[in-house]
């Protein structure tokens, strides 16, 4: 069967939304016009007599399909939604009930922190409590349900559908796209838990599984920290990341979230108080989880120092100064713009990294890493159901405190970094299509992501088995007579355990502190532009002084926190870190909801609809003409009127209800010898 169309299905961007057009009565009439026309050639072995299945002439197409007219009624709903979104976009100035009451919380929180420290810690740990003991199980099954949704969208019939108009080409480069996207999302994570997670997960596995310190406790650690660290994390970014990138580039709606929803709650609603809630929560997540991640970046930095033996113990007026100047150099790529700014970090923040996993491998175990990467890979593959599907109700109480210091605890901090990640992700993303942006979101994160751990990780275990065998601490400390990781400085003791040269170890730990600082920056600046963009109504560039607001107000809370936790500077950071983790079992559920509204919006989208017609018209055509001529060979013509004012380049059909092809069975035209 061989299918000919002369006359090309119209694209979104060259559809213009025409009021008068659209409100036209269904009623009217088509005037006869230009003729559009597509070939069906179908093979038989009867009656090859010239037949006419016409519905003048009693053929078996009496009126218009019905399916036919919804789905045009549907593409021209779906064009003129588009230009109402686009007009919209022009008035995206600063929300001051959004911005006002955001900031207004962030500054509240700093006080409390300041002044009740303990009052702050026992509250945050309540709810924190709270939620594990009674939602983990919610977020348990939502996260592996993300990673089925984006999968199924990639795979699927939505997975060719351009996060843009059609034919718009990527606006970064590959290599650049996935730079940026990887330092954004958690490659400040993986320098603070490269080493350690791994390696104490080796020295204390999950409750009920195998023994510390033994061959198998190492499978064990490598499929558990793959699965904090791959598919999981980046199927949550990818949800809010596919929903906004869609909805800004392809629908033309503004980049905010809450406007996602608008096939499900239409537009009065997420334009009032419900859409400010959600970009409210939206930014405070954001905000306070960034803050402590630079709090945590501190920390590490500050370890290095004392590793390289630039300082003694690094006491909290340090902290405070490294994030004076963290915050000064992120706000000023921030302002800069992504385009500059974060691409160029992004860029430096790869050859870095891969300069310093070159050198771990080198110097390290490097037949052993090696041979760790398919084995980690099988262990994750072999582990995933159980791992995915585990829950308090398995085990006993060590293993529910487990559960809620690394899985949940882990779903949970991701979830409350979607806002940033995701719309970070989307803004970045432009004119790739779905199933581009889902290969490069999962898979190539989670492959770096595998190979990183497998190069920190295995040199981790290999150092720790020889400290083993001459009864030395290695990289494990003992606190109160338990054996424990130093989280802060695991990455350098494991650089000083190398057996390096010491001018080379001091480069190293210094190239390791510059790493730390930049994959910081580039996740911090891009977290500023976000929040920016929340609060001006989804602006693709906020005001300058709007993105300095954020990042200074980013950094003074980092820093505040460090100030109150005295001696203890790391405990008002878990406190910090406890509020952001409970304000994500809301977000969890309106990530579920954004799932329903994704699929609604993909549903009618132009690309969509236009597939279902030409299914829709050509399956008729030809379950027509085979009851009429079931065993002759024939050629199905189909053909349809415009009216005058249908256009060749905009054709719809000639009335607001759609024009149904009618259907001509000719004799197929003799081939030349």
């Amino acid at each position: 069967m061989a299918y000919r169309n002369v006359q090309e299905s119209p694209t979104p961007d060259e559809l213009r939304a025409d009021d008068e057009f659209a409100e036209a009565p269904c009623a009217e009439e088509p005037t006869r016009g230009e003729t559009s026309e597509a070939t069906v050639s179908v093979s038989g072995a009867a009656d090859r007599d010239l037949a006419v299945l016409d519905p003048e002439e009693g053929g078996a197409l009496p009126r218009p399909d019905v399916e036919c007219e919804q789905i045009l009624e549907e593409l021209r709903h779906a064009k003129t939604e588009q230009a109402v979104a686009e007009r919209r976009n022009h008035r995206l100035v600063l929300d001051k009930v959004t911005f006002g009451i955001t900031g207004a919380i962030a500054i509240a929180f700093v006080i409390w922190g300041f002044v009740g420290r303990d009052s702050l810690s026992e509250t945050s740990t309540g709810a924190l409590n709270w939620v594990m003991e009674y939602t983990g199980w919610l977020f348990m099954f939502l996260a592996s349900l993300f990673v089925v949704f984006v999968l199924w969208l990639a795979l699927g019939k939505f997975g060719d559908i351009p996060l843009g108009k059609d034919g718009e080409k990527p606006e970064f480069r590959t290599v650049s796209w996935i730079a940026m996207m990887f330092a954004a999302g958690m490659g400040i994570g993986l320098m603070f838990y490269g080493v350690a997670e791994p390696l104490y997960h080796y020295i204390s596995p999950p409750p009920g599984t195998v023994d510390g310190r033994t061959p198998e406790a190492i499978q064990t650690a490598m499929a558990t920290s793959i699965f904090h660290w791959t598919l999981h994390p980046w199927a949550m970014y990818a949800v809010v990341g596919i929903a906004m990138a869609y909805g800004a580039y392809r629908l033309g709606r503004r980049q905010l979230i809450s406007v996602a929803f608008t096939s499900l709650f239409g537009v009065r609603r997420v334009e009032g108080p419900l859409g400010k809630f959600i970009n409210i929560l939206a930014i405070f997540a954001t905000l306070f989880g960034t803050a402590a991640s630079l709090g945590l970046g501190a920390l590490q930095i500050g370890s290095g120092m004392t590793s390289n033996g630039w300082f003694g113990d690094i006491g909290t007026p340090v902290l405070v100064v490294i994030v004076a100047v963290l915050t000064l150099c992120f706000v000023a790529s921030a302002v800069s713009g992504i385009s500059r700014g974060i691409q160029w970090l992004s860029n430096i923040n790869m050859v870095l990294a891969v300069v310093l996993a070159l050198i771990v491998f080198v110097a390290g175990p490097t037949l052993f890493i090696l041979n760790l990467v398919p084995s980690a890979i099988g262990d994750y593959a072999r582990d995933l159901a159980e791992m995915s599907s585990r829950t308090e109700a398995v085990g006993d109480e060590s293993l529910r405190s487990w559960m809620t210091s690394w899985t949940i605890f882990y779903w949970a901090w991701w979830i409350s970094w979607t806002p940033f990640v995701g719309l970070f992700i989307a803004r970045i993303s432009r004119g790739r299509t779905i199933r581009q942006f889902v290969t490069g979101v999962l898979l190539v994160p989670s492959i770096v992501s595998v190979i990183w751990f497998a190069v920190f990780g295995g040199a981790a275990f290999h150092v720790q088995q020889e400290a083993d065998r001459e009864d030395a601490p290695g990289l494990v400390t003992m606190v109160d007579g338990t054996p424990s990781v130093n989280f802060d400085g695991a990455l350098f003791d494991l650089v000083k355990n190398l057996g390096m040269p010491d001018w080379a170890t001091t480069a190293v730990i210094a190239l390791a502190m510059v790493l730390v600082a930049i994959f910081f920056i580039t996740g911090a600046d891009a977290a500023s532009i976000v929040m920016g963009s929340l609060s001006s109504n989804g602006a693709e560039h906020p005001r300058r002084g709007v993105v300095i607001f954020w990042g200074c107000l980013t950094g003074a809370v980092a820093a505040v926190m460090l100030l109150a936790g005295g001696d203890e500077p790391s405990e008002a950071l878990a406190g910090l870190q406890r509020i952001t983790i409970v304000a994500a079992l809301p977000f969890v559920i309106v990530m579920l909801l954004l799932c329903f509204a994704l699929t609604k919006d993909l549903r009618r989208d132009p690309l969509s609809l236009r597939r279902r017609l030409a299914t829709s018209v050509v399956e008729r055509a030809i379950r027509s003409g085979v009851e009429q001529h079931g065993g002759a060979q024939f050629d199905l013509v189909t053909k349809h009127d415009c009216a005058e004012r249908c256009s060749d380049s905009a054709c719809l059909g000639g009335t607001p209800s759609g024009s149904i092809p009618t259907v001509e069975v000719r004799r197929p035209e003799p081939r030349s010898s």
